[in-house]
C-alpha cells in the first residue's frame, strides 16, 4: 500500500482497497482507521452510498454531483443546525468545472478497486439524530484487465459494506444485468454470517441514457414501472429466470429504480468536457436534482445494518478487516459466470466430503477386525455418524441458498442410506 496521505480538510479521493499484481485485493487499514476512528465520527451510526456497475458508464461522475449535494447539506446543516430539504441551490455554477473523484471521458478504466471520499459528513438522520454519510465509488466491472472473481470481489465488498448500493446500467435493465447482480451478491452472502434475513438493505438500479420516456417516465416512478416489470415472476418463465428474481428479492430490504435522461452530445462528444453544468442537457440537471435528495436528504439517509444492528463508524472498521480476510483467504469458491453452474459444482464437492467422513467413521465402527455388532447397534451408529456428516454437509459455505442446496442435502441422505444397506448386506 502506498504511504498514508496527509488528508484535507476538504476531502480527497482515498482508496482503501487495492488490486494487487496477483488479481487479489489488500485493505489499506491504516489510511481506514485514521478515516474512521477520528474523534468526531468513531462513535456515530454511519450511512454509506455506493455506486457499482460496468465500467465507463458514469459511476465518478455521478457520484461527484452527489460530493456537492453533500458538500452544501452538510455547510448548510453547520451553519444553521437546521435540516437540509434540498432548496438551496446545490448543482452550482454553470461554468464551474466538477471536481472530486477522479473521473474522464473515454473508453479506458479510470478507477481500480474501492475509493472513498476522506471527508465523513455529518448530517441530520431521518429521526434527528446526527449521522455520519460515506460515499464510496468502485472499480467498473467486466473490462479488460479484471477476472470474474475481481468483478465479483468488489461488487460483494461494497455491497456488504454500504447501506444504499446504486447499480449503475446504462439504457436499459438487461437481463445479463440482472445475472450479474445475482452473481455477485451470492458472492456477498457466501462471506458473510449465515443467517434467514435478508442480508442487503438497499438497491437502487439507476438507469443511464434513458432512451423510452414515452413508455415509462424519467425518475423514481417511472423506474418503480420498469422494475416491477423487469422483477416480475409468471409460470410462463424459465425456472432458471424466476430463480434469479427470487435471489434479488431475497437478498435486499428495499429494491428501488432511478430513470436518468442522456447528459447531451457536448458530454459524450467532447474529449475536454469537465463537467460544467452549461454543457449538460437541462433535461438532465432537472432528475440530477431529484436524484440526489432521494439518496441523500435527511429523510432518505440510511443507516448501515448488519444483522439488525446499526452501524458505527468503529464497527465498520471492524466489518471491512473480517471481510477482507475471507477474500484474500480460499473459503470462497471461484465465481464463474454463470452462478448455477458454480453452486451445483460447490454443492456436490459438499456432498462428497460428507459422504466420505460418514464411509470413513463407519469404517473405523466397524471395519475390519472389529467385533461383531447386532443390527441394532450398527443402525444406531450409522444414525449418529449420518447426522455428523450432515452437520458438516450444513456447515460447509455454499452457494445457491438453503433452497438450492436442499436436494443436495436429500441426496446426500440418500446416498448414505444406500451405503448403509450395502454394508449390512456384507
Amino acid at each position: 500500500m502506498p504511504p498514508i496521505p496527509e488528508l484535507l480538510p476538504e476531502g480527497q479521493p482515498v482508496q482503501i482497497v487495492a488490486a494487487t499484481g496477483d488479481h487479489s485485493f489488500e485493505l489499506n487499514e491504516e489510511l481506514l482507521e485514521k478515516i474512521l476512528l477520528d474523534q468526531k465520527v468513531c462513535n456515530k451510526k454511519i450511512c454509506i452510498v455506493s455506486v457499482a456497475g460496468a465500467f465507463r458508464k458514469g459511476k465518478s461522475f455521478l457520484l461527484d454531483f452527489l460530493l456537492r449535494y453533500l458538500n452544501t447539506q452538510h455547510a448548510h446543516y453547520q451553519k444553521t443546525k437546521d435540516n437540509f430539504q434540498g432548496a438551496v441551490d446545490w448543482l452550482g455554477h454553470d461554468d464551474e468545472p466538477l471536481s472530486g473523484f477522479s473521473w474522464r471521458g473515454g473508453s479506458e478504466r479510470e478507477t481500480t478497486g474501492i475509493w472513498i471520499w476522506s471527508k465523513l459528513f455529518l448530517c441530520p438522520g431521518p429521526d434527528g439524530e446526527e449521522v455520519v454519510v460515506m460515499l464510496m465509488d468502485t472499480q467498473g466491472a467486466f473490462d479488460t484487465e479484471s477476472t470474474v472473481r475481481d468483478c465479483a470481489t468488489v461488487f460483494a465488498l461494497s455491497t456488504m459494506t454500504s447501506s444504499v448500493q446504486v447499480y449503475n446500467l446504462s439504457q436499459n435493465i438487461q437481463e445479463d444485468d440482472l445475472h450479474h447482480l445475482q452473481l455477485f451478491t451470492e458472492y456477498g452472502r457466501l462471506a458473510m454470517e449465515s443467517t434467514e434475513a435478508k442480508p442487503f438493505q438497499s438497491l437502487m438500479f439507476l438507469v443511464r441514457d434513458w432512451s423510452y420516456p414515452y413508455e415509462y417516465d424519467y425518475g423514481e416512478e417511472g423506474g418503480k414501472k420498469v422494475l416491477d416489470r423487469k422483477l416480475k415472476q409468471s409460470n410462463n418463465q424459465h425456472e432458471e429466470l424466476q430463480q434469479v428474481r427470487r435471489h434479488i428479492h431475497a437478498c435486499f430490504h428495499k429494491i428501488a429504480c432511478f430513470l436518468m435522461p442522456h447528459p447531451g452530445l457536448a458530454v459524450a462528444r467532447n474529449p475536454k468536457f469537465d463537467g460544467r453544468l452549461a454543457d449538460i442537457d437541462a433535461e438532465f440537471k432537472k432528475y440530477l436534482e431529484m436524484l440526489a435528495p432521494s439518496l441523500l436528504s435527511p429523510s432518505s439517509l440510511l443507516v448501515k445494518e448488519i444483522n439488525g444492528d446499526k452501524v458505527t463508524c468503529r464497527a465498520l472498521l471492524e466489518y471491512f478487516k473480517a471481510y477482507m480476510k475471507i477474500y484474500q483467504g480460499n473459503e470462497l469458491p471461484e465465481p464463474k459466470t454463470m452462478l448455477r453452474a458454480t453452486a451445483e459444482a460447490n454443492n456436490l464437492a459438499a456432498v462428497a466430503d460428507a459422504k466420505e467422513k460418514y464411509i470413513k467413521t463407519m469404517e473405523q465402527v466397524c471395519g475390519g477386525d472389529k467385533p461383531y455388532l447386532s443390527p441394532e447397534a450398527l443402525l444406531k451408529h450409522h444414525e449418529t455418524i449420518k447426522d455428523a456428516a450432515m452437520q458438516l454437509f450444513t456447515a460447509t459455505r455454499k452457494m445457491g441458498g438453503t433452497e438450492f442446496s436442499e436436494s443436495y442435502a436429500d441426496k446426500l441422505l440418500s446416498e448414505m442410506e444406500e451405503s448403509f444397506l450395502q454394508s449390512r448386506e456384507t
